[in-house]
Formats: structure tokens, sequence, C-alpha cells
């Protein structure tokens, strides 16, 4: 499940609060053990999930670098290029 979340720090334009949530989704659901939450946890997981993905955007925005803003194009090619590797198969672009 882990292997999902990207890097989020240092992109331009910087990470979507759609980009956070889902890292925030990928943490919690890694750490409770569950995908899908039963009704009686639901609570629970969903206000970990905001919690997590306020202090997610917090450490984001108070984090500094000299290093110039990553493009997510270039970043999505190396992943293809990876992947290609690993797999041995032509990965659609």
């Amino acid at each position: 499940m882990c292997r999902n979340i990207r890097v989020l720090h240092n992109f331009e334009p910087p990470a979507t609060s759609d980009e956070v949530h889902a890292a925030a989704v990928q943490y919690v659901r890694k750490v409770s053990g569950s995908t899908k939450p039963s009704a009686a946890n639901r609570e629970a997981f969903d206000r970990a999930v905001e919690q997590v993905a306020a202090v997610t955007r917090e450490l984001l925005d108070s984090l500094v670098t000299n290093a110039s803003p990553r493009d997510r194009e270039v970043e999505a090619a190396k992943a293809r290029a990876r992947a290609a590797e690993r797999y041995g198969v032509r990965v659609a672009e």
C-alpha cells in the first residue's frame, strides 16, 4: 500500500489538496491495516485521514530547499522508465 504514496515536496505547481488527501488515506490504510474500515471505525478512520492531511500540508508548507522545483512530467517519465525496466514491458505513455 505505501508504495502508492508519492513524493509531494518541491514540485511546481505545489501539491494539491487532493494529492495530500490521497497520501493521507494511503498512510492511514497502511497503519490501520484496513483499506475499508467497518462502520464502527469509519469516524475514527476519517478523523485520522483529516489530521494526517493537515499535518502533511503543514509539513510541506514549512519545508525549505535550495533545489529547483521538480517537473511532474519529467518525474512521471522517469517512473515509467523504471517500471519498464523492472517489469520488462513497454509502459503506455
